[in-house]
């Protein structure tokens, strides 16, 4: 969420005014997602149109410079400080085969998911068999968390 101006903030620099229409835009549906009733959703459910408007926003701002280059790198740089984009997720859009990630949970590691709250895996060897089992240690977090996220993921890239 961008930062919010002030008299003693430092001016946004030039080229921000082509922009400023289209991120006041951006921010007026943010708003309206925010402010949208929640009844009958679940809690899940109510962050997809967030999420979407956030990665529209981000990836809006990346095309400017990296794609289009219509915008300055002071620019650039001013509208991740204020946090009209993304700039982790802006970092990987840069690497080859990371163009169209959705988010930064998709690519993250088992052990980042597991102290984020994940279900907990515990990976059982069978020595007779020679494989490994993967067991659910913490079941009751699998609904909530995991498939909130596959289901997110699946609505910014608009399928259902």
């Amino acid at each position: 969420m961008p930062k919010i101006r002030t008299t003693r903030t430092k001016a946004p620099p030039e080229g921000y005014e082509e922009i400023e229409e289209i991120l006041d835009d951006y921010a007026k549906k943010m708003r309206d997602a925010e402010n949208e009733s929640h009844e009958g959703k679940r809690k899940a459910e109510s962050l997809w149109p967030i999420m979407r408007i956030s990665h529209a926003r981000s990836r809006y701002i990346y095309e400017l410079y990296y794609k289009r280059e219509a915008i300055s790198r002071q620019l650039y740089d001013w509208l991740l400080k204020e946090g009209y984009a993304d700039a982790n997720l802006i970092a990987k859009w840069k690497k080859t085969g990371y163009e169209k990630l959705c988010c930064l949970r998709c690519i993250q590691t088992r052990a980042q998911l597991v102290f984020a709250g994940y279900p907990k895996l515990k990976y059982v060897r069978e020595p007779l068999l020679n494989v490994f089992t993967v067991v659910v240690v913490d079941a009751a977090q699998i609904h909530d968390r995991v498939s909130f996220h596959l289901i997110s993921c699946r609505h910014l890239a608009g399928k259902k």
